[in-house]
């Protein structure tokens, strides 16, 4: 059986509905303040979230990056470490007040860590995707901690993915339904 758990940065359980309201309006804030939201993620969370990027540029009109440039990605990797690959470009590009979106299946990815450390540091805010073992290292560190309770990449990585687009839809949605965005697209 696979659950899904959401918690606070103290560890607190929310409901999946209030977390995920939370998470939208975190977005919609960096959105709305011109700040920027970072993602990262290995293998296929960095399918995950290539495609959240996608979504919240195109769609929710959000300025979002992703550190999988593989030139960056090699270099980096071959340069100082696989661990620094998503770190170096976060010391690089975090600012306070961004958001750090972190996806990691297993919650212990050395790189999604330091990434997620480096973020926080920087003043950033950090909502974070994980599975396997409910006490994995990335989980205790987000304002809001996604975790899917099962130990098969398949099913977590596709609960990463359901849960973040349905994440980005609702983001599209709010902005869709606001007056001003009404307003904006009634003027072209």
């Amino acid at each position: 059986m696979m659950t899904t758990a959401v918690t606070d940065r103290s560890g607190a359980l929310l409901s999946l509905d209030e977390a995920a309201d939370q998470a939208v309006e975190k977005i919609l804030s960096v959105g709305k303040n011109s700040r920027k939201i970072m993602l990262v993620g290995n293998g296929g969370s960095s399918s995950v979230v290539s495609h959240v990027q996608n979504d919240l540029c195109k769609a929710v009109g959000v300025r979002a990056i992703v550190f999988t440039e593989q030139p960056l990605l090699t270099a980096l990797g071959n340069d100082l470490g696989y661990g620094s690959v998503y770190q170096w470009p976060t010391d690089l590009w975090a600012e306070a007040g961004d958001l750090m979106i972190a996806v990691s299946s297993s919650g212990n990815s050395e790189n999604i860590l330091r990434a997620a450390h480096s973020s926080l540091e920087k003043g950033c805010d950090l909502i974070t995707f994980s599975g396997f073992e409910t006490d994995n290292s990335l989980r205790s560190l987000g304002a809001l901690n996604f975790h899917v309770g099962s130990h098969v990449y398949g099913f977590v990585e596709t609960a990463h993915a359901a849960l973040t687009h349905f994440l980005t839809d609702r983001a599209m949605d709010i902005l869709r339904a606001s007056p001003e965005t009404a307003t904006a697209e009634n003027s072209d």
